[in-house]
């Protein structure tokens, strides 16, 4: 009985700490409430499930207590139990798997109209690229990676002359127009994360990852790196400020493209041996 009693206080407990948790999620801030609502179908089937197997548990313990002369029923098979479980199991295994798979291809189904922002990992800093005035993101390629190319770029490809190029900064985006992340890594497996975007993506060195969102209201929001990646992984930190049209286009014309960023640096790399010499 003591037993049975301390499963059910296990059981009533965890449902009323779940419906008195503070810990609820963060205000969303993107299009992705559709990662929420997988988030709560499997918290509903495991939930579900978690309740079935203590309260079967609690029954058993009670129901078939020690009595002086009962002796356990021997039934090594029971097919037709088997088969229930079987079936029940992998229902609610499908009903977990179904909504993330349709959620993934939304995920990475990026629209027309979105425009491209770089994403660059390394320990432990991000940088960010944006597009130009021409739109487009110029080709990069990772053995052109140096102090004053951080990201990258091809010096040659007239695509990347105009992109905008914030190393160790803060990534702005514009309020309700969809953006394609583009993510790289330079050293170690990173993760992209800002919580209140409900979405993350890990950084793979040597291959482009991708996801995209749509900012549904301004403010400013945290990147965390969610991938252990070294000593300090914990301080690899920026923000992301989202912003009606007037404010970021405002804040973009104050940031340096990739030909002013590299002509600048020349220049202090020239001075910079004259004055030595």
């Amino acid at each position: 009985m003591a037993v049975a009693l301390i499963l059910l206080l296990i059981l009533i407990g965890s449902v009323v700490f779940h419906l008195l948790s503070p810990w609820w999620l963060t205000p969303i801030a993107t299009n992705w409430s559709y990662i929420d609502g997988t988030v709560y179908i499997t918290f509903w089937i495991t939930g579900a499930a978690f309740f079935a197997v203590v309260a079967f548990m609690a029954y058993c313990v009670f129901h078939f207590h020690h009595k002086e002369g009962r002796q356990a029923a021997y039934n090594p098979e029971n097919k037709k139990l088997e088969w229930w479980l079987s079936v029940g199991t992998g229902i609610g295994v499908a009903g977990m798997l179904a909504p993330g798979l349709v959620v993934w291809h939304q995920f990475v189904t990026v629209p027309a109209d979105a425009t491209e922002v770089e994403v660059m990992g390394q320990q432990w800093q991000w940088s960010f690229r944006l597009q130009g005035k021409d739109g487009r993101l110029g080709t990069t390629d990772v053995r052109n990676i140096s102090p004053d190319n951080p990201m990258g770029l091809n010096r040659d490809d007239p695509y990347g002359q105009d992109d905008v190029v914030i190393e160790n900064g803060d990534l702005h985006l514009l309020l309700g127009k969809p953006v394609k992340i583009l993510l790289r890594s330079v050293d170690v497996l990173h993760d992209f994360y800002v919580p209140e975007f409900r979405a993350k993506m890990d950084l793979v060195p040597g291959m482009v990852t991708y996801f995209w969102i749509k900012p549904i209201r301004t403010g400013t929001f945290d990147v965390l790196c969610s991938q252990l990646c070294g000593a300090a992984h914990a301080d690899m930190r920026a923000k992301v400020i989202v912003e009606e049209e007037s404010e970021y286009h405002a804040w973009l014309e104050k940031q340096k493209t990739f030909a002013e960023l590299s002509g600048r640096k020349a220049v202090v790399r020239a001075t910079y041996k004259s004055g030595g010499e």
